[in-house]
């Protein structure tokens, strides 16, 4: 490689004028890496980025709590679960509501049959839902009994509904029997 073609290469590297590059090269007697080392200690380039890399293991010095990371993290699975959850829940709501009805007894048979859907829009709408407690109350005195068909059959609610029905019955007898005596 002649000359030129070194001052060429020096000036690419280092980034300096031609001139400077020349007067560096004629210093370190033609070879490119000590001039490029001249260049370095006069300030008139940068020195090379130091960047180490190594394959040998460094022992973590900041202690990381791993169960309170996993407990935060289960605590957030949680709150989307809960979130799901309470969508899951109105989603059954509505369709206990759209497929089942309100069935109205008396001496096992029945007289009205109204869905759930119009029910709850009625009782909303109007109001009435704690007149509505009322007459329901008072009806189980007369041997009305209320219950709930449809899809679901809703047992539970059945089940609270005859309880009712019962405790009713019950507490009529007690009162005709007082009243007797």
């Amino acid at each position: 490689m002649d000359k030129l073609e070194k001052v060429e290469r020096l000036r690419e590297r280092a980034n300096v004028s031609y001139e400077e590059a020349s007067q560096a090269l004629d210093e370190a007697g033609g070879d490119l890496l000590d001039a490029l080392v001249i260049l370095e200690r006069q300030g008139k380039t940068k020195s090379p980025e130091q960047s180490t890399f190594s394959t040998s293991y460094e022992e973590q010095t900041e202690y990381v709590n791993v169960e309170n990371q996993l407990i935060e993290a289960e605590k957030t699975r949680e709150q989307k679960k809960d979130h799901l959850g309470f969508r899951e829940a109105v989603k059954k709501f509505f369709r206990i509501l759209r497929d089942n009805s309100l069935i109205v007894s008396r001496h096992k048979k029945e007289f009205i049959r109204l869905p759930l859907w119009l029910l709850a829009i009625v009782l909303l709408i109007t109001g009435l839902w704690k007149a509505a407690i009322v007459v329901i109350i008072i009806s189980l005195f007369f041997q009305v009994r209320y219950s709930f068909g449809g899809k679901d059959q809703l047992p539970e609610a059945n089940e609270f509904m005859e309880k009712a029905g019962n405790a009713a019955d019950h507490i009529k007898e007690e009162f005709n029997n007082k009243t007797e005596a």
